[in-house]
């Protein structure tokens, strides 16, 4: 069955189908030797250049994940102007496609950050209707009455709509920090932090522990990697589904 060029371009692994969107409008994918259009399908497709790059669609990739451990000096983009650490710098190399980020984390935010090969289905999984939990751990300076909690549970207007956690533990703290466990359902830029800020409290501290189904292994250093084992693929791809 025919599919849609930039949805076959994403399963590879070449990118989010929102961002293969965006290279045919610029015109950077072509197909047999002519600039692609929107909405194209593969059926009789010879040759997809892609930014001057041949792909053989034909060819199977399987779908593999990474559970990576980020530190708080790395940042989620591939390249950096101001030569900062990247954490693609710390990924095993692949022979076709490339490691897609489900998700990014602040510059000084560490934790879980996942990885697919599958463009298509890390689009699925960030995208706000799936309603993934992130759950971290947040040190704030101050104290956290239990007004402000309810506040931010019951949810508050920030400048991009309203935002709110589904939930909010206190965690033992000593000194002027308080530490607390929260979990939220989108991925907007500086939530997390821009969420406390609205009550006046500055997060010191920010750590994600987990992405859905999938905690943070202890076990792994910062700046390292290890593969998802079948049943942490098997519950990605259930909640794939759930969300599709």
């Amino acid at each position: 069955m025919a599919e849609r060029l930039q949805k076959v371009l994403a399963n590879m692994g070449l990118g989010s189908r929102r961002e293969i969107e965006r290279w045919i409008a610029q015109g950077l994918v072509l197909v047999d030797g002519r600039v692609a259009q929107l909405g194209q399908t593969d059926e009789g497709v010879s040759e997809v250049t892609v930014d001057g790059r041949k792909v053989q669609l034909e060819a199977e990739v399987e779908t593999q994940f990474l559970h990576y451990h980020k530190s708080d000096d790395e940042i989620c983009s591939r390249k950096d102007p101001e030569g900062r650490k990247t954490v693609y710098d710390h990924l095993p190399q692949l022979v076709v496609g490339r490691w897609v980020a489900i998700g990014r984390l602040d510059f000084t935010t560490s934790g879980i950050l996942l990885f697919t090969t599958n463009g298509e289905l890390a689009n699925t999984l960030m995208h706000p209707s799936a309603q993934v939990d992130r759950e971290y751990m947040v040190r704030v300076h101050g104290r956290v009455s239990p007004e402000c909690i309810e506040r931010l549970k019951q949810g508050v207007q920030l400048e991009d709509g309203l935002a709110r956690f589904t939930d909010i533990q206190q965690r033992p703290s000593k000194g002027t920090n308080q530490w607390l466990q929260v979990v939220l359902q989108e991925g907007r830029n500086h939530e997390v932090k821009r969420l406390f800020e609205s009550q006046g409290l500055q997060v010191t501290r920010l750590i994600r522990i987990r992405f859905g189904p999938i905690a943070l292994d202890d076990r792994i250093k910062k700046g390292q990697y290890r593969y998802l084992v079948n049943r942490e693929v098997k519950e990605i791809n259930a909640l794939v589904r759930q969300a599709r």
